[in-house]
């Protein structure tokens, strides 16, 4: 069985202000073949900075109601020593949701390359701000 590269994502958000707006986009997501969520666990770290670590598994949490159905491939793929490590590196009074997907649109195109005798020798990914800046500059460059 082919399977699509697996990558994480820690997401901060200081001063809890955690909205409702992440939930649809990544429904969106996962509804559209795009990604399928693997694993996803959550924390909050208080003013005083005690911690409560919430996984999608405890299903009587309000936060499981809400992404519940994005999760087809449950796997404990975060252990108990990740989340311990991002809640130490949490400021008071934030929280933080990591995310654990696989990106199933690559599934075909692995297989492809496996059944090829290919082998993936290096694969990276840009950082977002790299983009935008070569983006600019070839704007830039084209305007002048």
């Amino acid at each position: 069985m082919a399977v699509g590269p697996v990558e994480y994502i820690v997401i901060a958000f200081p001063g809890n202000q955690f909205k409702g707006e992440v939930a649809p986009a990544l429904r969106q997501l996962v509804e559209e073949g795009t990604i399928d969520v693997i694993d996803l666990a959550f924390i909050h770290k208080d003013v005083a900075g005690d911690v409560t670590i919430m996984e999608l598994e405890q299903e009587d949490s309000a936060i499981f109601a809400a992404f519940e159905s994005l999760a087809a491939k449950r796997g404990g793929l975060i252990s108990d020593e990740d989340m311990l490590t991002i809640a130490a590196a949490l400021d008071p009074n934030s929280s933080a949701a990591v995310i654990v997907w696989e990106d199933s649109w690559a599934e075909r195109f692995v297989g492809a390359v496996r059944r090829a005798g290919g082998v993936v020798v290096d694969l990276q990914r840009v950082p977002a701000d790299a983009v935008e800046a070569a983006i600019a500059f070839q704007a830039s460059a084209t305007q002048s």
